[in-house]
């Protein structure tokens, strides 16, 4: 593991020399593309003078929002959908229809319902978070080993208990890996409820420069986004492994 991350660093770091090297050389002005040295410096222009940490703090704030109310509302529909297959067959189509419906269409109707600010990208951000848990969550609940559901009837276990120690713990890869994907989209979701009615955020911020011309600082931000949507999903690799262990230390104590 530790040399997969060396080599991936140094792969970056290669990646970013050949960018600096094809600029100086092809003498590319900084409107068109600027050299990472240059959006190094822009962006730490904007976080040394304090200009970017406002924005920052908006976007976090509406990310962690919007992913908390999406990935909660599709864990828990996920659960129901998956325990009762009459509401899956009768839902799931109008579940499917909602995410077909592109939510950049859906904005500025977001608008006019709720109106301008940090609502409105909440909202659309959760929309966008919901479905991978649900879906996720619903299919890991009709997978569970058939012997071990027969074992806990058996046993006579109530629904909660079955459950809660055996379908939860058995389909957490599964959830988890549905919860990661809505980590990443969570950012997209901001990012572009923020480019239509924000005045305020890392997607207006990115609107802003454009309007300005200012390449190097669009580039910045959108460092800055990718450095906080891989800490998010490191957090949420971090958080997989911690309730994996837990999950095979309920299931020993289950078994013996």
């Amino acid at each position: 593991m530790k040399r997969d991350a060396l080599l991936s660093t140094l792969l970056g770091l290669a990646c970013l020399a050949a960018w600096e090297a094809a600029v100086r050389v092809g003498h590319t002005s900084p409107l068109v593309l600027p050299a990472p040295s240059v959006v190094a410096q822009s962006l730490w222009q904007g976080l040394n003078s304090g200009y970017l940490w406002p924005h920052i703090a908006h976007t976090l704030t509406e990310v962690v929002l919007g992913l908390l109310l999406g990935a909660s509302m599709g864990f828990v529909g996920g659960v129901v959908l998956g325990e009762s297959a009459r509401l899956r067959g009768v839902l799931m189509p109008y579940v499917v229809i909602s995410q077909v419906v592109p939510k950049l269409a859906l904005a500025p109707l977001f608008i006019v319902w709720f109106g301008f600010g940090t609502l409105p990208t909440v909202v659309m951000t959760a929309l966008i978070c919901f479905f991978p848990l649900l879906e996720n969550t619903a299919t890991c609940m009709q997978q569970v080993d058939a012997n071990k559901l027969e074992l806990f009837r058996m046993l006579r276990a109530s629904p909660w208990q079955t459950l809660w120690r055996l379908k939860l713990p058995a389909g957490l890869p599964n959830i988890m890996a549905g919860l990661r994907v809505a980590v990443v989209l969570a950012w997209v979701g901001a990012v572009v409820g923020e480019f239509i009615g924000a005045s305020r955020g890392l997607g207006a911020l990115i609107i802003a420069a454009q309007g300005s011309m200012d390449t190097p600082l669009m580039f910045a931000v959108l460092t800055v986004i990718t450095v906080l949507g891989l800490t998010f999903y490191k957090i949420c690799e971090w958080l997989e492994r911690r309730l994996l262990g837990t999950a095979s230390e309920l299931s020993t104590r289950t078994s013996s």
